[in-house]
């Protein structure tokens, strides 16, 4: 008979060494069973793990920093404008709890979706008469407040799984969430009641680990318990550092021939404990002769030990592959690292951070809230768009522009940047745009900052138009007008 494994992967084999390797097939939904118990140790760690909120706060700060900006694309330049300006205005009250701006939004949407794995958003419409600058405003929820557990059949028809309810062909339709988070102190009667919101008043952002994973997992997932134990073994050998730091001096008095005990300590009497034996005091950096018969012996506390510094660098760079931030960037160390190193370091992470920012943050979070704010702007006749039902599509497109990356090398980045130009390799645009800034507006900028130069009579050698690339006038130059080619022929003869 013929193994079926025989000539197959070597890890499909069930041998000696593999017999206790047997993991169970799960499904996409199937593996989150267990999701709530691992949601629960991800907050606990996001809380008091210091490495963990580090790697939090750096995927924050590179992937949201300021805020992603929205610009308009259809439209002529008054259309843009209004937009803009709509916009802008919205974004002081686009949080429906009153806190945070459109830009403060985004970096807690960021935060909850890379600590639980997933966040929601709900769409809350609001009346003409509360004074906003367009009814609309976003309310973040997290990921505990739809429950992973809730599954069943609805009342229509239509299958409930993992808190999510779904048609025949598998369309999201509704989302059923508690109206209070079921970890808080419930201030109405009805807190842990389930509701029921349509799926087009919902924001779904999490990144799918599978195909058809219906909930996120939290990133740290494969790293909880390395961070769990490693802050438990970080503790105990600070502790045990401590302890080493008291340093403690034992006296044992030996009997002479007589079977007598010596003479007592005399000067090195400081008290007593309970049963009468009297306790000796020590001076820093101090030693006293002691009677004939008494001998000083000291604790001998174990250290840290020489390799403890390379083995906690080990399960850190562990930590930081599941997070996605490297270890120089979460930890500041960048000993024994080139600038050639850092550069490929940091190149590597920011692509991470574009992924996440372009198939993720922009099209489930960003995209969907703007959508939402044409179609009640347009409804609440703040904006003008004949055949907007036609056009949705193209009215709402938008150029995302995440916050710039900063140089590296200055010198090096910006002459770069220059020849790429120069070849025809790059656009001034995509330039431009890789900073986080907007090239219209950069363009209006520039072309104010010249016309006050100009009208203050201000030559700057940051000025193309009147100066060269060494910051010499170009009207300075050999050549650069009649009158010195005249000069130059004359003294030629």
């Amino acid at each position: 008979m013929v193994d079926v494994n025989e000539g197959s992967y070597r890890a499909a084999g069930n041998g000696r060494r593999l017999k206790m390797f047997r993991p169970v097939t799960l499904g996409p939904n199937a593996a989150l069973l267990g999701l709530p118990t691992l949601l629960a140790r991800a907050r606990h760690l996001a809380r008091n793990d210091p490495w963990m909120v580090s790697a939090l706060n750096k995927s924050v700060s590179n992937g949201i920093a300021t805020g992603i900006q929205a610009k308009p694309i259809w439209g002529n330049a008054g259309h843009k404008k209004r937009v803009t300006k709509l916009w802008t205005r919205w974004g002081k009250y686009a949080d429906a709890d009153g806190v945070l701006d459109w830009s403060g939004l985004q970096a807690l949407a960021w935060r909850e979706w890379k600590e639980a794995g997933e966040v929601f958003a709900r769409i809350r419409y609001r009346l003409p008469e509360d004074g906003l600058p367009v009814p609309l405003q976003v309310q973040l929820i997290e990921a505990e407040q739809c429950p992973q557990h809730y599954k069943g059949l609805a009342s229509n028809g239509n299958v409930i799984r993992q808190g999510i309810e779904v048609d025949r062909i598998g369309r999201r339709v509704a989302y059923w969430m508690y109206r209070e988070h079921p970890g808080d102190q419930h201030v109405s009667v009805n807190g842990n009641e389930l509701v029921r919101v349509p799926a087009d008043q919902v924001l779904h952002l999490y990144r799918p680990n599978r195909a058809g994973a219906m909930r996120g997992v939290p990133s740290s997932a494969p790293a909880l318990l390395r961070m769990f134990n490693l802050d438990r073994l970080d503790d105990a050998v600070l502790e045990r550092q401590a302890l080493a730091n008291l340093f403690a001096g034992f006296i044992t008095i030996d009997a002479n021939a007589e079977g007598e005990e010596a003479e007592a300590l005399g000067d090195l009497v400081t008290g007593e404990d309970l049963d009468g034996t009297a306790i000796g005091g020590l001076e820093p950096g101090t030693l006293q002769e002691l009677p004939p018969g008494r001998k000083i012996e000291f604790a001998s506390p174990p250290s840290a030990g020489s390799d403890y510094a390379e083995f906690l660098r080990g399960h850190l760079l562990a930590i930081c592959a599941s997070q996605d931030v490297p270890y120089e960037v979460l930890t500041g160390d960048l000993r024994n690292v080139s600038d050639r190193a850092l550069r490929l370091i940091l190149n590597e992470f920011r692509r991470v951070i574009e992924q996440d920012q372009w198939l993720y943050m922009i099209p489930m979070f960003c995209q969907r809230v703007r959508d939402a704010f044409f179609d009640q702007a347009v409804l609440a006749g703040l904006l003008k768009v004949p055949r907007y039902a036609a056009l949705r599509d193209e009215v709402t497109e938008t150029l995302w522009v995440p916050e710039g990356w900063p140089w590296s090398h200055p010198v090096q980045d910006v002459t770069s940047e220059l020849k790429a130009v120069r070849a025809g390799f790059k656009s001034r645009s995509k330039v431009v745009l890789g900073a986080g800034e907007d090239p219209e507006q950069v363009d209006v900028e520039q072309a104010a900052d010249n016309a006050r130069a100009d009208k203050a009579g201000l030559t700057y050698d940051s000025d193309p138009r009147r100066t060269n690339a060494s910051g010499a006038r170009q009207d300075d130059e050999p050549g650069a007008n009649g009158a010195n080619n005249d000069e130059r022929n004359d003294d030629d003869e």
